[in-house]
C-alpha cells in the first residue's frame, strides 16, 4: 500500500552537510556520512542527497562521495548534482544509489529525461523544480542555486517532465528555504492539478505539525525538509532527529 513518504534533505557544499535560508548564507552543520548513519538508526523512510557545488562548477559528480554515501545508506537515496548525461546517472545507479536527481540539466536539454527514463526506468527520474515567486505574481523556475531566472513556468514545465517520462517531481520553494514557517501549499497544488506522477515537497518544515498537515492535505507525497531534521530548539542547535515509529503512526 502506497503512503507518504516522510525524506531528509541532506546539502553537500564542499563535502560538507551544510543548511541554507532562502539558497543563502550556506551553514556548515557536520559530516554527511555521519548524518546518514544516523539517519539509518532512525528508520528513514528516504534519503535526498544534493551536491549544490557541482552544477554550479560545472564539475562532474563527486563518485566517491556518492560511493560512500550509498555503502553506509540502510535506507533508500535520491542523489542529485552535476548529472548531465545518461553514463554519469548509469554510473551512479551502478554505485548504488536508487534515485536520480535533475535539475538544471534538464532546464537546458529537456529530452534528458527522456533519454535516461528510457534506459533505467522512469520510476528512478526525479526532475527537481527549484520555483520562487515572481514579484507581480505567479512562480518561475530558477536554476544554479537559486541565481539564475529562466523565464520557465513551473506547472508547464512539471507538465512536459511528466510526459517525458520523469517519475516524480520535487518542487523546492526558494521563498521558504530555511525559513521554517510551513510549506507553500497553493504552490504545490498548482503543480497537483497538472500531474499525476508522485511527488514530493520541499522548502518551509518548522515543526512536525507541518508534515502533519502537508500529508492531511494530500495523502500519499513525499514530504521533504533539511532544517527540520538537523537542528533543535528555537536557537537551531544542531541535532540529527527524525520521527520516532510511534511518531510517523500518528502523522499518517
Amino acid at each position: 500500500m502506497l503512503r507518504p513518504r516522510i525524506i531528509p534533505s541532506l546539502l553537500i557544499h564542499d563535502k560538507g552537510l551544510v543548511k541554507t535560508v532562502k539558497f543563502k548564507n550556506s551553514k556548515y552543520v557536520g559530516d554527511p556520512i555521519n548524518a546518514v548513519k544516523i539517519f539509518n538508526e532512525k528508520e528513514v523512510d528516504e534519503l535526498a542527497v544534493f551536491d549544490i557545488d557541482a552544477t554550479v562548477l560545472g564539475k562532474e559528480p563527486d563518485y566517491t562521495l556518492i560511493e560512500k554515501l550509498a555503502n553506509q545508506s540502510r535506507m533508500p537515496i535520491c542523489y542529485g548534482g552535476g548529472v548531465k548525461t545518461v553514463e554519469q546517472a548509469q554510473k551512479i545507479f551502478g554505485l548504488g544509489i536508487e534515485k536520480i536527481a535533475l535539475s538544471s540539466a534538464v532546464i537546458d536539454n529537456p529530452n534528458l529525461i527522456f533519454d535516461i527514463s528510457q534506459r533505467v526506468g522512469s520510476q528512478s527520474v526525479i526532475v527537481v523544480l527549484d520555483v520562487k515567486k515572481k514579484m507581480f505574481g505567479g512562480y518561475e523556475v530558477f536554476i544554479h542555486n537559486g541565481k539564475k531566472s529562466t523565464g520557465i513556468n513551473p506547472f508547464d514545465f512539471a507538465k512536459k517532465a511528466q510526459e517525458l517520462g520523469a517519475g516524480e517531481i520535487i518542487i523546492n520553494s526558494i521563498d521558504n528555504d530555511g525559513v521554517m514557517k510551513g510549506y507553500d501549499f497553493k504552490l504545490i497544488d498548482k503543480v497537483r492539478d497538472v500531474v499525476n506522477i508522485p511527488m514530493t515537497m520541499l522548502g518551509g518544515a518548522g515543526t512536525i505539525e507541518d508534515i502533519k498537515k502537508a500529508i492531511d492535505r494530500y495523502n500519499v507525497i513525499g514530504v521533504a525538509a533539511g532544517s527540520l531534521f538537523v537542528f533543535k530548539g528555537v536557537y537551531k542547535a544542531v541535532l540529527i532527529n527524525y520521527p520516532s515509529r510511534e511518531e510517523k503512526r500518528k502523522l499518517y
